[in-house]
């Protein structure tokens, strides 16, 4: 399950690239799994979010996360295309010319250069997935298939940010704790289609801890690595892969992870 760091930039080059050339004449489709949203607010976040990025691996090592902001700002309309292939063209800039040991603000913790190409492969991911799903349900074609490897590394790296960001660092803003029902619960994740992918999810009174094992939960949720990730991040139901056991437990754990 091990993907390196040039494989991470190749992910969001290719996925990037997708979602810059979305038709824009579709701009206004409706983003089915994000309610509210259309492809034009999938194109501009992802490029604030890339703005944002590049900032950060402009900076200092030493600099408050909270301190930086995005260097660009994005357009409503056509022109926001555009800029997105901007935009992510500065961010592959960055992460050409920075080896990826060298370090970088990160939301919890140390990060590095390497870190950030991991969230922003991932990132890109998801939400070309939503940006080829509001096309798709407009009439357009299906989204292009995930990579299972890479895939599986995306619930890897949910389960070790997202959920133990939000769940499992009380106090930290934007997070909301350990909810009362997942307490004392046990969740077991196993992708069907890749190797070493399995994980164990523990919740205690105040966290969560993760390992990459084989155990009996209280829920298991099976499937292939790119229905369990595009369910762990809300963007399948759950049924889109097999539940065994408690099915509520997993769902409040997707429903404390809405990112």
């Amino acid at each position: 399950m091990s993907v390196a760091h040039a494989q991470f930039v190749s992910v969001l080059r290719v996925e990037g690239e997708r979602i810059a050339a979305m038709p824009a004449d579709m701009l206004t489709a409706a983003v089915p799994s994000c309610p509210g949203w259309t492809l034009e607010h999938v194109v501009r976040h992802v490029g604030r979010v890339h703005s944002w990025a590049t900032a950060v691996l402009q900076s200092e090592p030493s600099t408050p996360i909270g301190d930086i902001r995005p260097k660009s700002r994005m357009s409503h309309g056509p022109d926001c295309l555009t800029e997105y292939r901007t935009v992510l063209d500065g961010l592959l800039t960055e992460f050409a010319h920075l080896d990826p040991a060298t370090p970088r603000p990160a939301f919890v913790g140390s990060g590095t250069v390497g870190w950030w190409a991991r969230r922003q492969a991932h990132e890109t991911t998801v939400h070309r997935i939503d940006a080829a799903d509001a096309v798709h349900a407009a009439g357009g074609p299906e989204p292009d298939p995930l990579d299972p490897a890479v895939a599986a590394d995306g619930v890897d790296e949910w389960l070790s940010f997202a959920l133990a960001r939000i769940v499992g660092d009380p106090g930290a803003p934007g997070t909301v704790g350990v909810p009362d029902e997942l307490r004392g619960r046990t969740v077991h994740v196993h992708g069907t289609d890749t190797p070493d992918a399995e994980w164990s999810i523990t919740f205690t009174e105040d966290g969560v801890r993760v390992t990459g094992e084989h155990t009996k939960g209280d829920v298991a949720l099976r499937g292939p690595a790119a229905d369990l990730l595009l369910t762990l991040w809300n963007r399948r139901p759950l049924e889109s892969v097999r539940v065994f056991g408690d099915a509520t437990i997993a769902r409040a754990m997707l429903d404390a992870v809405r990112v």
